[in-house]
């Protein structure tokens, strides 16, 4: 399987609540849209420093995560964004990478989003298999 891309836009989480409570106009909360790689080794949203400044976010924690190749990072944790692919949304915070400079859609927004990759076709898309219920998860057909 190759690499899988999907376009996905992120919203600062803060501005989505000023804007919701008429504080600011919701034309300007912050956004960007980004070619994220979708990456299934990757547990949560990744993105670079650059971008975190581009959306205003915070630095809340830092921590340290495990690299593919097994060596330890520091890296910073954001306050909550919103990530948007197509009709599906899901708000997480995101890990700033020190020098990254491209967009890593983990596995936690993907399973709430109830996305999957179809490797065949490299694509990300809807699962068939789950179905949102009332905030929960539940498998169809078990």
């Amino acid at each position: 399987m190759g690499d899988v891309f999907a376009e996905i836009t992120i919203r600062n989480g803060a501005d989505i609540v000023l804007a919701r409570n008429g504080y600011i106009p919701e034309q300007n909360i912050r956004s960007i849209t980004a070619t994220a790689v979708v990456d299934t080794g990757a547990m949560t949203l990744v993105m670079g420093e650059d971008l975190r400044e581009k959306l205003g976010l915070f630095i809340t924690e830092t921590d340290s995560v495990t690299l593919a190749g097994g060596d330890k990072a520091p890296c910073g944790v954001t306050e909550p964004v919103e990530v948007c692919w197509e009709d599906r949304t899901t708000s997480i915070r995101a890990l700033v990478m020190p020098g990254e400079e491209e967009v890593l859609l983990g596995v936690i927004p993907l399973e709430d989003m109830n996305l999957i990759v179809d490797p065949v076709n490299e694509t990300l898309v809807r699962s068939k298999k789950l179905k949102r219920a009332s905030g929960l998860v539940k498998l169809i057909g078990r």
